[in-house]
């Protein structure tokens, strides 16, 4: 068994554990492990181990004799309280945070802040409290998209877990304009970008080492089944160098080409304002005109950017990317010239 099995095993007995206020018996614990991790099979002896492992790391966990036979449980020592003191800019930097997580409102992850948040209110001093009330209204998160994941938690689940188990999905997908189709995955990371859920995932069936790892987005996802194989992550995988310098969740290509762009004044003081890339330049060319250079990885990093600025903006270069834009250009005039 790997370490990294043993390590899950472990954790889900603690928090099976956690659960409880009277304790679990040896079998009782194999029935819940087996259950929630989905084991083909576990023998107690092994259950046993864990408990002794958790023990020995220093977890107050330990046995009693009960009318239902021997039981383990947590310990006072397990369940005491961390406390924590807080001051009232803190609690204003950690309700931000909170609040840049609306997306995951009604996932586990929701919930999990929804929780801690409310532990971190009850631990306050009033005082505290007070000064965070009057100062928090000088500060307000807005421009969130109105979204929610509670319809996908099920699928969150299986996910992480497959992420966590190493092991591979099926599930039903639907990419960009094609029909739903089932597939298998081998999940690696979950990603929040700009309100939206998504999955760093290899598509099973493709060997092909520059193309088997896609990004995948939730919303697309119709259902997830986990499945009895397993595989091992690919030791080279770095998300950093997998993202390079794109500035969305696009991957980065192996080559930068840089765009320029001849913009208003105005969009220059907006482009200046919402920068596109870190070694963004401009230079002014005229009182009405600046040129705007960008290194860009992957042409959807630029391309609805400049679009979004309409006629504050116009590509000068690379010619091929000029070219896609003045051809998407004439099929919105085509759309619209009725």
């Amino acid at each position: 068994m790997a370490r990294n099995d043993q390590l899950i095993r472990q954790h889900k007995v603690l928090q099976i554990l956690e659960r409880v206020r009277f304790g679990k018996t040896i079998q009782e614990l194999h029935d819940d492990v087996v259950e929630e991790l989905g084991l083909p099979s576990l023998h107690n002896r092994t259950l046993k181990r864990d408990l002794e492992a958790l023990q020995a790391a220093g977890f107050d966990v330990d046995h009693h004799d009960s009318p239902r036979g021997k039981v383990w449980k947590l310990g006072p020592l397990a369940k005491t309280t961390t406390h924590i003191s807080f001051s009232s800019t803190e609690l204003i930097a950690l309700a931000l945070g909170r609040e840049l997580m609306h997306p995951l409102s009604g996932t586990q992850f929701g919930s999990g802040i929804e929780s801690f948040w409310n532990k971190v209110k009850e631990e306050v001093p009033a005082t505290v409290l007070s000064h965070y009330e009057k100062y928090r209204k000088t500060f307000r998160v807005q421009g969130l998209p109105i979204k929610s994941y509670e319809s996908k938690q099920g699928i969150i689940k299986t996910i992480n877990r497959g992420i966590l188990e190493h092991r591979l999905l099926e599930v039903v997908y639907q990419s960009e304009g094609k029909p739903s189709k089932t597939r298998k995955i081998e999940p690696y990371e979950v990603i929040l970008f700009r309100s939206s859920l998504y999955t760093i995932a290899a598509a099973h069936e493709d060997e092909d080492e520059k193309t088997r790892v896609r990004v995948w987005k939730l919303d697309r996802f119709e259902k997830a089944t986990i499945l009895d194989e397993w595989f091992k992550p690919p030791e080279d995988l770095d998300m950093d160098e997998f993202f390079g310098s794109s500035q969305t969740i696009f991957r980065s290509s192996d080559d930068e080409t840089p765009y320029k762009v001849r913009l208003t004044s105005r969009a220059a003081v907006w482009v200046t304002e919402e920068p596109w890339h870190p070694e963004q330049t401009i230079e002014k060319i005229s009182d009405e005109h600046s040129v705007l250079t960008v290194p860009v990885s992957n042409p959807r990093d630029a391309i609805p950017r400049i679009l979004q600025l309409g006629s504050d903006a116009e590509l000068l270069s690379p010619e091929e990317a000029r070219k896609d834009l003045i051809s998407i250009a004439n099929e919105m005039l085509e759309q619209y010239k009725d």
